[in-house]
């Protein structure tokens, strides 16, 4: 590998944006520090090439999940560029936007209205504020990862709430200590906790909020617990879909389940990396929209929902989510398999479309760190995440699973404690610009 032209740019992003990249999951620090290629010069299928003109096959987290087609999809592109070309953004409203809502109340049958934005942060700041209008309340109990806006970080203005739902220790800097008392936070699949922290609080809660599923499989008397004690306090019941929608089926995950929320909220696959989210729900809670004041004028640009109806016609036709879960399982199995060959001690877990990587115990972030960088030099993008999509092959399975046997063999081989020569993956906010 060459890493001049990459490592160099990343040097000056420092210096020029905070955390020198806009997403803190794609700062190189979290992989590979001074490592990882930060910049790709182009991408297509599941390769990606970086400024120096290294070819990787990603097998990592795929645009963070948002790239489900694979990268480039040509019908994807093909709908983008005929949008382009016929206007993006004019004084009128594109006709595809009514097209989504069509298709997306279809998908899911319990939904009668719908919402865009372009990011899921902002989404899920529209689906609370929508909520908090429709019940005439302010908290919001939630369990998972929502985002960066301020009625999620308001559970830290208390202490450290966030604790093993976000990041330790997470300074809610900016956040108006008005809202203090507003976001409460509760674990997943314990009810019991849930009624806990309602009790007392039943007519101030505006809405519960939940990631249905994300590392595992949701239990369903969990999420039918959830639908019966938001049916009981007059609370809006929100799932935060923006990971797990179209990953294990086309539209949100709770549909395996066959619950259904008050409100569900859409980003990253539905596009294929496009900008584009989307709220879902039913007609009386969506409706309090008109009641309260959100609008946006990128919401109304073309290119997000052209988008988003060529991937998810495409994704329906080819029945992506079985190739998608076929993929994942295969990769899990071959983690497995590499370990016990060599006596390495890893922790596989995750749904089959967003499979997980660990390697537990002391130096767990320096073997992680290794493994990413020993794949890197096999021309490899590697993680201790994988999420695999449409245009991951067997092919690709079969080279990486070659490259993972190697890399664990070096592993279990060398002590833990000289296995690097580079500084270890950040595990959470840290100093990423110079003193």
């Amino acid at each position: 590998m060459t890493a001049n032209k990459t490592q160099s740019l990343y040097d000056k992003a420092k210096r020029l944006i905070p955390g020198g990249a806009q997403l803190l999951s794609k700062r190189p620090e979290m992989m590979a520090p001074g490592v990882w290629p930060a910049y790709f010069s182009k991408a297509k299928g599941t390769r990606v090439w970086d400024l120096d003109g290294n070819a990787y096959t990603d097998m990592s987290i795929l645009g963070v999940g948002a790239v489900i087609l694979g990268y480039a999809d040509d019908e994807v592109d093909d709908a983008v560029v005929a949008a382009v070309r016929n206007g993006v953004a004019t004084s009128l409203n594109c006709p595809e936007e009514v097209a989504l809502a069509e298709l997306l109340t279809t998908m899911h049958p319990w939904a009668d209205m719908v919402r865009y934005a372009r990011s899921g942060g902002e989404a899920m700041a529209m689906a609370v504020r929508i909520a908090r209008a429709a019940t005439g309340r302010d908290t919001v109990l939630f369990s998972g990862y929502h985002g960066w806006m301020d009625w999620y970080l308001a559970a830290n203005l208390d202490g450290d709430a966030l604790d093993g739902q976000l990041l330790p220790g997470l300074a809610p800097n900016g956040v108006p200590k008005g809202l203090a008392g507003t976001a409460i936070p509760f674990f997943f699949n314990d009810i019991a906790a849930l009624h806990e922290k309602i009790a007392g609080r039943e007519r101030e809660i505006a809405a519960i909020v939940v990631e249905p599923a994300r590392g595992e499989e949701a239990p369903r008397q969990y999420l039918d617990s959830l639908v019966a004690t938001a049916g009981r306090i007059g609370a809006t019941l929100i799932f935060d879909e923006i990971t797990s929608a179209f990953r294990m089926n086309a539209g949100g995950i709770h549909l395996r389940y066959g619950v259904a929320p008050d409100m569900a909220v859409f980003a990253k696959s539905m596009a294929n990396g496009y900008a584009m989210a989307a709220v879902i729900g039913r007609r009386e809670v969506m409706e309090a929209a008109q009641t309260t004041f959100i609008s946006s004028t990128n919401w109304t640009e073309r290119v997000g929902p052209a988008a988003a109806l060529a991937t998810i016609g495409k994704y329906v036709r080819e029945n992506a989510a079985e190739h998608i879960c076929a993929i994942g399982r295969a990769v899990q199995t071959l983690w497995r398999g590499a370990a016990d060959r060599h006596g390495l001690s890893v922790r596989v877990s995750g749904l089959p479309s967003l499979c997980h990587l660990d390697f537990p115990g002391e130096y767990s972030r320096e073997r992680a760190t290794f493994f990413t960088i020993a794949m890197l030099a096999r021309g490899f993008l590697g993680y201790r995440q994988f999420k695999p999509c449409l245009a991951h092959a067997l092919d690709d399975v079969s080279a990486y699973g070659q490259a993972v046997d190697e890399v664990f063999a070096a592993m279990a081989a060398t002590d833990p404690a000289a296995l690097l020569s580079t500084p270890v993956a950040h595990a959470g906010f840290v100093r990423l610009t110079p003193e």
